[in-house]
């Protein structure tokens, strides 16, 4: 059986509606705080302008809304700037109050909030003026490549030719828009529906009706003869529609198959709005290899999501999902609790005690530096306030484990999880980076792309003494390679290595090393490999997870991650 090929160039969202709600709503679940701002519409980059001011979102009037005012809003907002701005609903009428009315700017002001205007609420305005903004989502989007999905392990092609020709058939689709201005209809074989449950079809059936986007109307054929074949060519911009119906079907083989498309779409967004609504999708749709990738790419780029608007709008079980992943990369495991924390604050009455508790018992207290573990119990506000005997017993085990050996600790090991299981800590301590300026004359910078440093044993206190001196090295040629006794098929390989003698620690502890690969325009992470035998082969486009956005020009972060045993 042909998969689904991962690597495609990026999708333009589409709007597509079924069962009454939107698949990719970018907008954040709940409010975050005095002035924020948010893009109603079908893409992260533009829509109908939002303003929250005194609890409640509100719009904004066109009257006086040109290209100055977008400069401020989609540069605050964290894109490059403003392409265009739309007056007069062009997003659709919002509700509630218009907040804002005959907004002024230079252009140049940091935040719309330095504007002039004439007062919040303050306005002639109706819902038929509501302003809008299209942003430069800072990517060119092109291309629009097909590839094919065959999941007939062998069913014959005359069922094909049976759904074309609609002889004997018996049972009618009907498809419509939600406004009901426009309808299908198609002819199809009862007996066909009825292998997928989810529609309850029985031999008494006679019709279905389905409420779908027009806008996916012309793929819907192509659908329903898939439930024949189990075959079929997607396009980027069939994905998201064909995603919705097979959700809608029950049809889960070929959502998993579709939802992998969206894969691409991870890197595109720097804001994180996509990937966070996405995630949510994949919830809502029950699709978990799409919630698997985007937590991957959230895991491997965790330390920007903290940082970002969205991490305080990100949900309950969002949250839950990440801290109990080991592939997060973060400066070491403080940064978490204290993130944490901040997300506790931001949502305030909304997240429960005992949510709150599930929460701290992810955080893994004796992998956090034993200095920052005692400041930790001065510093907290909310979590050490409402859960003191759960926080002291995290502080507790954490000074434990990095004050006595581990054969007085062994037997506890077992109840404890993955509480001493690292993440991948980018920690100075753990972590080096190579940058490769150019992949085009290698020789002309081979003494840039070998390090040696020392790394702690562990991070146990009764280790960090200990130093192991590792070798980082990035081989640009295969004769490169082969001047060092190094077996290379492609390049580049990076190579993590360390002769030094172990046995003193050899039987406690086990090196699971890790490779990061990062733009260095961007940082963002776009790959994290294992070295197998101190090597790591960096693949291609056509065998990476995510597509790389710069093949070219990319840095690599070594990172030594010692595991008790």
């Amino acid at each position: 059986m042909r998969r689904i090929m991962y690597l495609l160039l990026p999708l333009l969202f589409l709007h597509v509606s079924a069962q009454r709600w939107m698949p990719f709503d970018h907008r954040p679940k709940q409010p975050t705080q005095e002035g924020s701002m948010r893009l109603v519409g079908d893409l992260p980059s533009s829509g109908r302008l939002e303003i929250y001011h005194d609890g409640q979102w509100g719009t904004v009037c066109d009257d006086e809304w040109d290209v100055a005012e977008a400069q401020v809003v989609c540069r605050q907002m964290g894109f490059p700037g403003a392409i265009a701005v739309t007056p007069g609903g062009q997003y659709g009428e919002g509700s509630g109050q218009i907040w804002v009315d005959d907004m002024n700017c230079k252009g140049s002001e940091s935040s719309l909030s330095d504007c002039n205007f004439k007062g919040w609420g303050v306005t002639d305005c109706t819902h038929k003026e509501d302003a809008g903004v299209i942003c430069d989502p800072g990517k060119n989007i092109t291309g629009n490549r097909q590839f094919s999905v065959d999941n007939s392990l062998g069913l014959s092609d005359d069922l094909g030719l049976l759904f074309d020709s609609g002889d004997g058939c018996d049972f009618s689709i009907n498809v419509r828009d939600l406004s009901e201005e426009a309808e299908l209809e198609f002819c199809v074989h009862r007996l066909i529906l009825m292998i997928y449950p989810e529609l309850n079809i029985t031999n008494e059936s006679r019709n279905l009706t389905v409420d779908v986007s027009q806008t996916c109307h012309p793929h819907v054929s192509a659908f329903l003869r898939y439930l024949y074949t189990r075959q079929i060519d997607v396009s980027i911009t069939s994905a998201q529609c064909l995603h919705q119906l097979s959700f809608i079907f029950g049809v889960k083989t070929l959502m998993e198959d579709v939802g992998r498309v969206f894969t691409s779409l991870l890197p595109e967004d720097n804001t994180f709005q996509t990937q966070v609504s996405m995630y949510e999708y994949g919830v809502r749709t029950g699709d978990l290899v799409l919630q698997e990738n985007v937590l991957q790419y959230l895991s491997w780029n965790c330390e920007f999501l903290i940082s970002s608007p969205l991490w305080s709008t990100i949900s309950f079980h969002m949250m839950d999902a990440l801290l109990q992943r080991s592939d997060l990369v973060v400066n070491d495991e403080s940064l978490l609790l204290e993130a944490l924390e901040r997300w506790i604050q931001d949502k305030g009455d909304e997240i429960s005690s005992e949510q709150q508790a599930s929460l701290l018992n992810h955080i893994r207290f004796l992998l956090i530096p034993v200095d920052k573990l005692y400041e930790m119990q001065f510093s907290s506000s909310v979590l050490y306030k409402n859960h003191e005997k759960l926080y002291l017993t995290g502080l507790l085990r954490g000074f434990q484990f990095s004050a006595l050996p581990f054969s007085k600790i062994r037997n506890k090991m077992d109840d404890m999880s993955n509480d001493y299981l690292p993440r991948i800590y980018t920690a100075d301590e753990w972590s080096l980076v190579i940058n490769v300026t150019s992949f085009k004359h290698p020789y002309l910078e081979q003494s840039n792309r070998i390090q040696n440093i020392y790394f702690p044993v562990h991070p146990s206190g009764l280790y960090r003494g200990q130093r192991v001196l590792w070798q980082a090295r990035v081989f640009l040629t295969v004769q490169e390679c082969s001047n060092y006794q190094v077996s290379c098929n492609s390049v580049p390989v990076a190579r993590l290595f360390s002769d030094d003698n172990q046995n003193s620690y050899a039987n406690t502890i086990r090196f699971s090393n890790r490779l990061i690969l990062t733009c260095k325009d961007q940082n963002n992470v776009f790959q994290v490999q294992d070295f197998k035998n101190t090597l790591a082969v960096i693949q291609t486009n056509s065998s990476m997870g995510l597509p790389n956005p710069c093949p070219d020009d990319y840095s690599f972060t070594f990172v030594v991650r010692p595991e008790y045993i």
